[in-house]
């Protein structure tokens, strides 16, 4: 992809997309108002993804309190997962078409209606009802934020700016830790969904009042200042006899005077439109957004499908399900039950503090954060100026070993019960891996696919809520039933497909660019050419 030239530059290249001259076009509104924006929607994936899988440690308490059994329990995170990801087939087709500004307040409100009706539910069923309204409202911050990014940011901020919203998504694994100590504070478990909705209320109000309609015609915009000015009338005749020819029989100052006035018309009629007006703040406080009457909300969740033949959307997917099924699900499901039993019995207040390792993991990887924009950057430059998406893979060498490493840590220290801090230990090299492939696969994904983009976050919300459902549906029935369970299915199979996962990173750095220009020759590209989003094409 070449870059176009501009008269801004950052990191050596010219900015791109190219901003409209419109002030009220994303990509020209100040650094702090597009920082705010990424703040407020980044907590809410956090509050999103938190309410979510904060309750694994009340698995067992949940047991005891509606008689079920530890699958069954389980499932009260399982289940609002698969509702958490199918979502986006609702609400990223209508931020399409209504925009993201009402979608995101309406989701909001969803949201906190189901942790209120949580937090009073006495029955299984009537939580489970709940967990999944408030998860599917959230379920919307699995792809609005990155939308978000790729619409107020310029592409050598992207992954940066992911990288963000990817920390804030990650440090949800430290809520079962703040759960846990809610109960040790000798709080009811009914505790923890009030302090979300409190938080969530908080989002509410600060999207009310900051975060603007992001929705932008940049190309209609950009075609508009480039059209030729309409030619001013020629002169004015009278029986074919030309007036201004008259007027050349007056004196010569007036000829003169008359020809200066002809220029600065002429000068006048060849300058572009002036922008309009930036919106003012009452305006940008409507509910509405931006009604795209091209977008068809049938069609963009049909096309979405399409993507799962895309290879990159495929790997995003099998990505994020490996990592959230295995670290969030296969991890947070056993350790409770781990470190509650002989040899450690350690009470239920204190399995929360198995958040600990990821939390210090995805911290210790907020300085690498910028690390794929720069290497993009810097190859960029030496590549004469013109971009590939494969550039950013690069900083995905290390983390593709880290991170099966660190789950064969965990599952032989669970077979041979080794001394807790191996469980840490573990738990922490694979999040810490993990961070860079939640961050950079969907920034390389979005880089090589920009085309429909949206439809292609519906995919991959869609797949890797499926695969991490797979993966944390049956794991302590797994672990139970198979001799030695935890050396064979977390340390042998998991770290297997994990390892292969990741490994696709060299498939993608050699034949990367070959395969992209094999899809734009596909009946997929031509599809998507001709059904594109206005807009999403830069």
């Amino acid at each position: 992809m070449a870059l176009p030239d501009g008269d801004d530059m950052a990191y050596g290249q010219a900015l791109f997309p190219v901003p409209a001259l419109d002030p009220n076009d994303p990509l020209q509104w100040p650094t702090r108002k597009k920082t705010a924006i990424l703040v407020i929607v980044s907590v809410y994936s956090f509050l999103g993804n938190a309410s979510l899988t904060g309750i694994s440690v009340y698995i067992n308490l949940y047991v005891e309190l509606f008689a079920v059994s530890p699958t069954d329990a389980s499932n009260l995170i399982n289940y609002p997962n698969l509702c958490f990801g199918f979502s986006s087939l609702v609400w990223v087709p209508l931020y399409l078409k209504i925009g993201r500004r009402p979608v995101m307040l309406g989701t909001l409100v969803l949201f906190l209606a189901g942790l209120v009706a949580a937090s009073q539910a006495t029955t299984f069923r009537g939580l489970m009802a709940a967990r999944c309204v408030h998860a599917f409202g959230a379920g919307v911050c699995e792809a609005l934020p990155v939308q978000l990014v790729n619409d107020i940011f310029f592409i050598h901020e992207r992954g940066q700016r992911i990288g963000y919203y990817t920390v804030c998504l990650c440090l949800a694994s430290a809520a079962p830790l703040v759960a846990g100590y809610m109960l040790s504070g000798g709080h009811a478990w009914t505790l923890y969904f009030y302090v979300c909705f409190a938080f969530g209320a908080a989002v509410f109000v600060l999207a009310f009042f900051i975060v603007e309609e992001t929705s932008y015609d940049r190309t209609a915009a950009l075609t508009l200042e480039a059209e030729p000015p309409v030619s001013s009338p020629a002169p004015s005749s009278h029986n074919g006899i030309d007036t201004m020819a008259t007027a050349t029989a007056a004196t010569a100052p007036e000829k003169n005077r008359a020809t200066t006035a002809d220029l600065l018309l002429s000068a006048t009629n060849s300058m572009p439109p002036p922008p309009p007006p930036r919106k003012t703040y009452l305006q940008t406080l409507a509910v509405t957004g931006r009604i795209d009457h091209s977008v068809s909300v049938v069609g963009t969740v049909l096309r979405s499908f399409s993507y799962f033949l895309v290879p990159q959307a495929l790997w995003v997917i099998t990505t994020y399900g490996a990592n959230i099924g295995l670290g969030a699900f296969a991890v947070g499901f056993t350790f409770p039950i781990l470190i509650m039993s002989p040899p450690y019995k350690w009470s239920v207040t204190s399995a929360g503090l198995q958040a600990i390792a990821p939390t210090v993991a995805f911290l210790a990887a907020v300085p690498f954060t910028s690390l794929s924009d720069r290497l993009a950057a810097y190859l960029t430059r030496r590549n004469g100026g013109v971009r590939e998406a494969e550039m950013r893979l690069g900083v995905l060498l290390v983390p593709m070993l880290i991170g099966p490493t660190g789950l064969l840590l965990y599952g032989l220290a669970a077979d041979r019960q080794l001394a807790w801090p191996a469980f840490f230990v573990g738990s922490g090299l694979m999040s810490w891996s993990g961070y860079f492939y939640f961050a950079f696969t969907i920034a390389y994904a979005v880089d090589a696919h920009f085309a429909n983009a949206s439809e292609m976050l519906i995919a991959i919300n869609v797949g890797k809520q499926a695969v991490s459902f797979g993966f944390g549906n049956a794991v302590l029935q797994w672990v139970v039933s198979v001799p030695h369970g935890y050396a064979v299915v977390v340390g042998g199979i998991f770290v297997g497909v994990l390892a292969a996962n990741n490994l696709v990173v060299l498939v993608f750095l050699v034949w990367g660019k070959a395969i992209r220009r094999a899809m734009a020759r596909s009946w997929l590209a031509r599809l998507h050419h001709t059904t594109h989003v206005a807009g999403e094409v830069h």
